[in-house]
């Protein structure tokens, strides 16, 4: 089989003959290289889709615990995924909205909205000073096209076009009139050309320039705010302070100058449970926290803090996140002397407030002791014997203690959740598998701790409240931003662009034949109606009986 014609055994192609229609392109240098990425970049089909990109990349953050709001849920991952953890924690899933990965999308769309906003801002106030354009020759081919015929005598086509100039303007049309010279006929012809509706692209780029202001306000402002969790027992004060927090996460410019002095005194947290309905028996039906707050000035007042109603002190927003029983436990030595006396909060581990607690007596006692307590706001005995909890209020509180002695882990100076207890280095010897019952105690009542220890009494229970202070220097811009990005994007949407004309010619028999058309950019279902109805409006004008109807579309 004989090879084609243009088949070479070269590695360098042989020119192209002459008058070939072979292109040969110029290669690309650096600049032209990045000339091409950036245009890529800027592109507004690149825009959506690193949004789109950024929204996917954001689900990791809701999967897994994040160490910037959770640490203690990161903590506990790493306890019950010990192979998983290490392999997410290397790829930053643990801190997806800090990660290289999530920045580095961020950045790329920060960059991409800011190259499609400039060029189309410029193009867009360039074309708010041009004039309307010229009117086209031939009116028939546009949408809504129809005429009407006007009789002459009084009126001329330069007044004609003049009275369609003035409905246009009062429509918030932009407006020019032209003169020229009919193709068909040789006469001369008057028009007014006619536009609006480029609110429209100022309100699209009104959406584009918020969402940049929005990313702006999330990446950099959101570096000056703060927000700390803390949990208060009826009758403690929580003072803004860096040390009074439970847990912190400060932004990357946070500095302990932004910390308000102010203080919160928790009075009372009441609950309101259903009891008429059985199918909802028990569930919670509002909470409030009773404050007394103290600003820096010394002033105090007394106010509420609900679930939907947050505390505004200090410009910071003071949230109700939780609430929970806090049994206060007294411990005594076999000498009767005080070693330990706290109301601890435990930790709700169902919806009737079955809670879990932790007591921890390193000194005073022969051993160091610690308790695990389980609390029943009102006990009950299951079938199998155990106790749970059958409502959320306090109607028969019960607590129970499983009694530890030995090494609490305190004197190496590692750190430890004062809501979980290291056994490994104890002896348990009340409750569990011992043979020994857990101690039960009901308020006011008193026990013995095993083997001489002391004794352990349950003076009350109190209510605590968990909080969020939240401090957000940018949320003033936010709300403008996201005002903004609405009312642009429904400018947008709801404003057609559109072209109207309106042309006037003589005719020999001294008649005015006037010719109405439109255009759209984009979409606009109603701009037929809107030619026929200025026609209708502007042929009003003149004489009914002399104009005549000859529509044509």
């Amino acid at each position: 089989m004989s090879r084609p014609s243009d088949h070479y055994d070269s590695k360098v192609a042989p020119a192209p003959a002459s008058g070939s229609d072979d292109v040969t392109l110029p290669r690309l240098g650096p600049v032209g290289w990045l000339r091409w990425f950036w245009r890529q970049l800027t592109s507004m089909r690149t825009a959506l889709f690193l949004l789109l990109l950024l929204a996917l990349a954001a689900v990791p953050g809701s999967l897994v615990p994040q160490r910037a709001a959770d640490p203690n849920g990161v903590t506990q991952y790493f306890v019950d995924n010990p192979d998983l953890a290490p392999v997410l924690d290397k790829v930053q899933a643990f801190d997806v909205y800090t990660s290289v990965w999530f920045s580095s999308i961020y950045l790329l769309l920060f960059i991409s909205l800011i190259g499609c906003v400039i060029p189309r801002t410029k193009h867009h106030l360039d074309a708010l000073r041009a004039k309307p354009p010229r009117t086209p020759a031939r009116l028939s081919r546009l949408a809504g096209f129809t005429t009407r015929d006007v009789a002459g005598g009084t009126t001329s086509a330069a007044s004609v076009v003049d009275g369609a100039r003035v409905l246009l303007k009062k429509q918030r049309y932009r407006t020019v009139v032209f003169t020229g010279v009919d193709a068909k006929t040789g006469r001369e012809t008057v028009s007014v050309s006619a536009e609006r509706g480029y609110l429209r692209e100022t309100g699209n780029l009104v959406f584009h320039s918020a969402l940049v202001g929005i990313l702006l306000t999330v990446g950099i402002g959101g570096g000056f705010g703060y927000n700390g969790q803390r949990v208060v027992v009826e009758g403690q004060t929580f003072v803004n302070t860096l040390l009074a927090y439970d847990s912190f996460s400060p932004g990357r410019f946070f500095t302990d100058d932004q910390l308000s002095p102010y203080a919160i005194t928790l009075d009372s947290f009441s609950a309101t449970y259903e009891t008429q309905s059985l199918k909802a028996f028990g569930q919670p039906i509002d909470y409030n926290a009773a404050v007394t707050t103290t600003d820096a000035d010394g002033s105090t007042a007394q106010k509420d803090i609900t679930v939907n109603g947050p505390l505004d002190i200090g410009g910071t927003n003071v949230y109700l996140l939780g609430n929970g029983y806090a049994p206060t436990i007294t411990v005594r030595n076999p000498a009767g002397d005080v070693v330990f006396t706290d109301s601890v909060p435990f930790l709700p581990q169902d919806a009737s407030l079955t809670s879990l607690g932790v007591v921890k007596v390193p000194d005073g006692l022969p051993e160091q002791v610690g308790l695990i307590g389980f609390f029943y706001p009102t006990q009950a005995e299951t079938s199998s014997g155990s106790y749970t909890s059958t409502f959320p209020d306090l109607q028969y509180p019960v607590l129970t203690l499983n009694v530890f002695d030995g090494d609490l882990g305190l004197d190496a100076g590692v750190p430890s959740s004062v809501y979980s207890l290291n056994t490994d280095g104890m002896t348990q010897l009340a409750g569990g598998s011992t043979g020994v019952k857990s101690l039960e105690l009901k308020p006011g009542e008193t026990t013995d701790l095993p083997n001489g220890l002391g004794t352990v009494t349950l003076d009350g229970v109190k209510r605590f409240a968990s909080f969020d202070v939240h401090h957000d220097a940018t949320q003033g811009w936010m709300l403008l931003f996201s005002i903004l990005v609405l009312g642009g994007l429904l400018t947008s949407l709801f404003i057609p662009r559109r072209r109207l004309w309106v042309k006037a010619t003589e005719r020999a028999d001294g008649t005015i034949h006037v010719e109405y058309a439109g255009l759209a950019r984009g979409d606009d279902p109603r701009l037929v109606d809107a030619v026929s109805t200025l026609a209708n409006r502007h042929s009003a004008e003149f004489d009914s009986s002399s104009a005549t109807l000859d529509t044509k579309v």
